[in-house]
């Protein structure tokens, strides 16, 4: 199946649209040819807002940030017990 639907069509095919959306990144839902939403799975929303919160933190950028910079140090679980 295609992944851009028109309004119209989305309407007709909704139920089979969200199994659809289980197994595709997104489905478009156009107007006139102009992008109006976005149906996505479950799961996929789930990443988008956790991504969002992290890139929200300023913390947690800075953890990616030195992580990629490789000035993070790990130790082993062990090293909690002392």
């Amino acid at each position: 199946m295609p992944s851009t639907y028109s309004v119209t069509q989305a309407q007709a095919l909704l139920p089979q649209l969200l199994k659809d959306a289980v197994k595709e990144e997104s489905i478009t839902i156009t107007r006139r040819d102009e992008t109006v939403a976005y149906l996505v799975s479950r799961e996929r929303m789930e990443a988008i807002t956790e991504t969002l919160d992290l890139l929200g933190d300023a913390k947690a950028m800075k953890a990616i940030q030195n992580y990629e910079a490789g000035r993070t140090k790990f130790l082993p679980l062990t090293a909690l017990d002392k």
